[in-house]
This record gives C-alpha cells, sequence and structure tokens, in this order.
C-alpha cells in the first residue's frame, strides 16, 4: 500500500506499453458497479495531481490516476519523439485492455484532457463522462508560449522550502493566493528527492523535445464532438492563458450536455480542490449515474 495518514489508501500498478515501456499508476478502490474513473495529469505532472481528488471520491469510486511515461514512476522514453499524444492515447489503450475496463469516466487536466478527447474521438461511448481541466480543441499561443519556455529546464533545490519558494515564483500567475504551506504542497506533488538528496522536478526533460517542432495542428473539434454522448464538466481557470473564454464558451455551446465552470482566482489550471471545480466535478458525477 502507499498511502500515508488521513489519505486514501491505493495500490501501485504496473502496465507495458507497445514499447516496452514499464508504466505506473495508482489505484483506489471503488463500487465496483460505477465506471471507474481514469485521472490523466497534464504535459509535467503526474498521479500525485490527484490525490485529493482520490481522496475525496475513493470508496464510492474507483479511481485510477496514471503517470504518462517519462513521469513519476513511469519508464523514461528512449525516443523522446514518442512524448507525443497520439503515443499517449496508445500507452493509455494498453492500459484499458490490461485492466479490461469497456467505459470510464475520465479526468483529464491539460494535456490528460487533450488525450481524453483523443480518445472519445477513437472510440465514441465508451468515455461515460469527461471533466475537461482548462483545455479545449483550440488552446491560445501565448500559454503554449510560456509553457514552451518553462519545460524541460532542469532544476535542483536543498530543501522543499527552497523549492516550493522558487515554484511560487515561477507559477505565481497561476496561483496567486498560494501561501508557503500552498507552496510546499505543490512542490512535493510535482518534484521528487533524488538519491544524492536534491529536489528535481519529476519529469523527463526530454518530454520538451517535441515542442520544439512546428507541427501542423490537427482539428480537435470533431474529437472534442465525439463526447457529444457523455455530460462534459468544462474547467476553466479565470486567469487561464491557455483556454480563452471564447473557446471554453464555444465547448460549451457545442455539446448538449456540457457545462462551464469558471474557476475564480487561479490560472492554469485548476487544482481541482477549489470549491466551483469540486462542485463542477460533483454534478459531472451525478450525471453520470442518472
Amino acid at each position: 500500500m502507499g498511502a500515508m495518514g488521513s489519505k486514501a489508501q491505493y495500490t501501485d500498478g504496473y502496465w507495458w506499453s507497445n514499447d516496452g515501456l514499464r508504466l505506473h499508476y495508482r489505484d483506489y478502490p471503488g463500487d465496483k458497479s460505477r465506471p471507474p474513473i481514469i485521472c490523466i495529469p497534464g504535459l509535467t505532472r503526474n498521479a500525485r495531481d490527484f490525490e485529493h481528488v482520490a481522496a475525496r471520491l475513493s470508496g464510492d469510486w474507483r479511481v485510477i490516476c496514471v503517470d504518462l511515461r517519462g513521469r513519476g514512476e513511469s519508464a523514461y522514453a528512449k525516443d523522446p519523439m514518442t512524448y507525443v499524444p497520439l503515443t499517449y492515447v496508445q500507452d493509455l489503450e494498453a492500459l484499458l485492455a490490461e485492466l479490461k475496463i469497456k467505459k470510464f469516466v475520465s479526468i483529464g487536466t491539460s494535456l490528460g484532457g487533450l488525450i481524453t478527447m483523443l480518445m472519445a474521438g477513437l472510440k465514441p461511448g465508451r468515455i461515460v463522462g469527461a471533466l475537461l481541466n482548462d483545455i479545449g480543441p483550440v488552446v491560445d499561443e501565448k500559454g503554449l508560449d510560456r509553457i514552451r519556455t518553462s519545460v524541460g529546464r532542469t532544476h535542483s533545490w536543498p530543501t522543499w522550502v527552497h523549492a516550493a519558494r522558487d515554484l511560487g515564483e515561477m507559477q505565481a500567475v497561476v496561483y496567486p493566493s498560494y501561501k508557503l504551506e500552498d507552496w510546499i504542497a505543490y512542490a512535493k506533488r510535482v518534484c521528487r528527492l533524488t538519491a544524492q538528496g536534491r529536489i528535481v522536478l519529476d519529469y523527463d526533460m526530454q518530454i520538451a523535445e517535441p515542442m520544439k517542432l512546428a507541427a501542423e495542428p490537427y482539428d480537435l473539434w470533431p474529437a472534442y464532438e465525439a463526447l457529444s454522448t457523455a455530460p462534459v464538466a468544462i474547467l476553466r481557470g479565470a486567469l487561464s492563458d491557455l483556454l480563452s473564454e471564447a473557446t471554453a464558451k464555444d465547448m460549451a455551446r457545442r455539446l448538449p450536455n456540457a457545462r462551464l465552470t469558471t474557476v475564480a482566482g487561479v490560472g492554469h489550471a485548476p487544482a481541482l480542490n477549489e470549491p466551483a471545480a469540486t462542485r463542477a466535478l460533483g454534478a459531472l458525477l451525478k450525471a453520470v449515474m442518472v
């Protein structure tokens, strides 16, 4: 078991990618009669991002929080050009096959939301509910540029407080109301302790490599619209530089069962423990059960 104190209990699970990487997920047990919830993190994040979501929901719901390749306890890819959405989708397809999951609820933050849309486009109908956290079929260049300049830069700190202060300066625009203890909790989600006793970001710096290529953007609206049969919760951080208000409204307009919630006072992306985010997720799961 990999849990401490009051946090929900989980088991560590592993599966293999098509190209032979050992990938990791946390499996929080819940009601087997309900579809499991699969939580897919953002670009530089990992399964720990969803600890508080799992703590609230597990028992009632089985919650599976994945580490994408190159993050957390999943293996790093030999070829950095596999750090792209279509490979992540293949990895998750392998997990679904391994666990014999036919239908599921998806909670996708940022990149995790793109993966959710792509999976819906591949097989419409199997995602029975989706929360798309600060992401849509169109992403703002301003936010992408900010991500490009920060991802893949090596950092190393002697203590958690140093890491927290530094990350707090770098991410102040995202969570302007966070205090030092919030930043320490944040640091522990996004960083790890090395064998040498240093604190570093918990991902393969090579994930930035594919972002340096000028890829042709592809139209994600059809993939998004493949969620038309499911309830969809769209979350947007009020200060987001990645999901514009116009795109979020367009998303809500295009699907009959989509609801848009704006999370006040945060940028990209909401942490999912804000009251508005918690209410939106609760309403989504209620709609899944109808």
